[in-house]
């Protein structure tokens, strides 16, 4: 008999990492209802039309367009959001404020944690510097309570698994809880399309432009050096950046995955400048054979492989530091080592990743942690 789950994820507004992990435990539980402070089915797609989707107060337009701003509001959200029945169990996909949903009864909840709150915990610093200083003192007192809400919250879940070596770090240091690590999912169809040789005019950065990604540095680099680089993506930094960016960077928002792949037969390589939980996004790109320059800190050194002595086995070039210079001294190092890449060993190696191995470890850890119970 299938188990009755609810599954509570911070918001659907965006189809990133988190979202597509929420859509892979979905077919695991097929059945399972879904709990969200926010659901824009204009942004986000029909990926969830199958289900039932539970959303909070919070949730209009008004409030769905400043989502990211309206922070010290999260747990009136998610204190709104009222469980419908009797599960067997509760899967919160966190790294906002969705671990903290109300259990009146013992119902086991795991805890898939993508990060602690970035914004209390691991980043405040970043994004305090990126707001105005008129505002900082205020943005740092919410941050502040939001921390200690989410303090609060942490005995709320009885296993946590993290999405990495390096966040299950954060939980031993933030939470002081113990927990495992499940790599999250890379879809397997990236994998089946034969890898098409590129026309190497670009380089990329994709993803979320927020204070933390750094895109600012590579904005800065690329003002320098002249060459082409494309950003996908949207995020609160991207209309202050494009004002800083001369005629060589071009960025291009939100794009469906057909037009960014259009986008990977021209890539060079994709830089990624930020220090990340795990990041989906360099795993995806070297699906297609395409290896990443990275900052050598934090997810990263989970994914990115860099072998000096032969680049035919490695999956990219690290740098050392988040500054121009660092960044400018990699690309040159892998200009001169490009050749020596191996598509076919960069895909390969991100194969490891792959949905399956998700859905198997995560659903072999579920049954063992129930058992145990």
């Amino acid at each position: 008999m299938q188990m009755k789950v609810a599954l509570i994820h911070y918001w659907f507004i965006t189809r990133r990492g988190g979202e597509k992990v929420v859509e892979s435990i979905l077919k695991i539980y097929p059945d399972a209802d879904i709990y969200t402070l926010f659901y824009d089915k204009n942004t986000y797609g029909d990926y969830l039309n199958d289900y039932n989707v539970y959303t909070s107060i919070l949730d209009n337009s008004f409030l769905r367009k400043h989502y990211q701003k309206i922070f010290p509001l999260y747990p009136l959200g998610i204190k709104s959001l009222k469980l419908q029945q009797k599960y067997d169990l509760i899967i919160s996909s966190e790294s906002g404020p969705a671990k903290g949903i109300e259990i009146n009864d013992n119902t086991p909840h795991i805890c898939y944690i993508h990060s602690p709150m970035r914004y209390c915990w691991s980043h405040q610093k970043e994004y305090l510097n990126a707001a105005s200083p008129f505002i900082r003192p205020l943005m740092h007192f919410f941050l502040k309570r939001l921390k200690n809400w989410d303090k609060s919250t942490v005995e709320n879940v009885n296993l946590y698994i993290a999405n990495s070596l390096n966040v299950a770090k954060r939980v031993k240091l933030y939470y002081d809880r113990e927990s495992t690590t499940i790599y999250p999912p890379i879809a397997s169809e990236l994998f089946v399309k034969p890898i098409v040789e590129r026309t190497n005019e670009i380089y990329l950065s994709f993803g979320a432009i927020t204070p933390y990604k750094r895109i600012d540095l590579l904005v800065e680099t690329f003002n320098r050096n002249g060459k082409k680089l494309i950003i996908i993506g949207e995020g609160s930094e991207k209309e202050k950046l494009k004002k800083k960016a001369k005629i060589n960077i071009e960025f291009k928002g939100a794009l469906q995955w057909k037009e960014i792949e259009k986008t990977l037969h021209q890539t060079k390589a994709l830089l990624f400048p930020g220090e990340e939980d795990f990041g989906m996004i360099p795993l995806e790109v070297m699906a297609y054979g395409i290896p990443v320059i990275a900052y050598k800190k934090g997810g990263a050194l989970e994914t990115v492989v860099e072998n000096v002595q032969n680049r035919k086995e490695s999956s990219g070039v690290f740098f050392e530091n988040q500054e121009v210079l660092s960044i400018q001294l990699a690309i040159d190092e892998f200009e001169k080592n490009e050749e020596k890449f191996d598509s076919d060993w960069i895909r390969n190696h991100a194969k490891n990743f792959s949905e399956n191995q998700f859905l198997t470890n995560f659903k072999h850890q579920v049954e063992d942690f129930l058992k145990k119970r």
